[in-house]
């Protein structure tokens, strides 16, 4: 069992596949899970918008995926997903009473902690419900994650129009705790994930980036297996660190970025080409020239599961990948 302080910043499948495998390895309560405060989209979008609450759908993956016992985290993956009430996810519904009755998201999350038995820490990076946004290089704005991550399937799309720069459209406020947890970690992560509509955004709340910047923590990057249709299109390894980077701001912070580097079948290559998705080429090379301090950390970490039909880091592999880092 590892011992290290770890915050993984993310938000989706990606910072949920990362967190079920350092629960299995490393000290649970030495974990903090960093959760967005901007998804706008099917429930967590509705709640915000019915109850003015933070959106918590990342931060009931993140509950679900520090569950320690396997039987609890099946039974809470069915039910906290489930969505027979009003369209609802269960676990936003609970997340969004316990927010009501403790008047406020931090306090939430810390009895949904208590409620659950749960030893790791969920904190959203920002307190404060925030809007965010993306403008496309040919200037076509796109308002809310909802439509970042579905701009592939927008009308009049262009695979070739890129997106230019995201920003919220109100200050974010930063959560005290999340700044301590960046604060006091041997290690910052972000997770695998939509890059502009899940990673980079936390990028944008100045204070969390400044704790990032000055913290002593070893900073890691977990490259995504497959381009995103809408964000990521024809992106190679080195376009996912040069947008990391421009918002880090600083070329030498970054020390890790782990890479797959296991085949995948052609047979699911092509069930994902079908979808506008490719493998993420790894110019090793052009990374390197990026990011004069970085080392690339190559394993085979793809994994998949042929009957959801998906292709995801292999939790375990991974958290061993990240915690065996010096």
């Amino acid at each position: 069992m590892y011992n290290k302080k770890i915050a993984v910043l993310g938000g989706g499948t990606g910072q949920f596949n990362l967190l079920r495998g350092l629960v299995k390895l490393n000290n649970p309560e030495y974990i903090t899970a960093i959760a967005g405060s901007w998804d706008s989209g099917r429930s967590s979008g509705k709640l915000r918008t019915e109850m003015g609450i933070l959106p918590p759908g990342d931060a009931r993956q993140c509950l679900i995926a520090l569950m320690e016992d396997p039987k609890q985290q099946e039974v809470a993956i069915a039910a906290f997903n489930d969505r027979s009430i009003n369209e609802h996810a269960l676990g936003n519904l609970i997340i969004a009473v316990l927010e009501k009755i403790y008047h406020g998201p931090d306090r939430a999350l810390e009895k949904a902690r208590e409620l659950f038995l749960i030893h790791g820490k969920v904190l959203p990076v920002s307190l404060k419900d925030l809007q965010l946004s993306a403008i496309l290089q040919s200037g076509t704005e796109l308002t809310g994650e909802e439509q970042i991550d579905h701009n592939g399937t927008r009308l009049g799309y262009n695979p070739k129009d890129k997106i230019a720069r995201i920003f919220f459209t109100n200050k974010p406020e930063p959560n005290p705790s999340v700044l301590t947890a960046l604060k006091e970690a041997d290690m910052i992560i972000f997770s695998s994930g939509s890059l502009y509509g899940s990673i980079l955004p936390h990028l944008l709340v100045e204070d969390a980036l400044k704790a990032i910047i000055r913290s002593k923590a070893k900073l890691v990057f977990i490259l995504n297996l497959m381009t995103e249709d809408g964000q990521t299109q024809f992106y190679r390894a080195s376009d996912h660190l040069e947008a990391l980077l421009y918002y880090l701001g600083d070329k030498k912070r970054l020390n890790y970025m782990i890479v797959n580097r296991k085949r995948i079948n052609s047979k699911v290559l092509k069930i994902y080409k079908r979808e506008k998705q490719e493998p993420v080429e790894v110019d090793e090379e052009r990374c390197l020239k990026m990011a004069p301090n970085l080392e690339i950390i190559s394993k085979d970490l793809a994994s998949y599961l042929p009957k959801e039909h998906l292709l995801r880091h292999d939790p375990v592999k991974l958290a061993k990948a990240v915690l065996d880092l010096k």
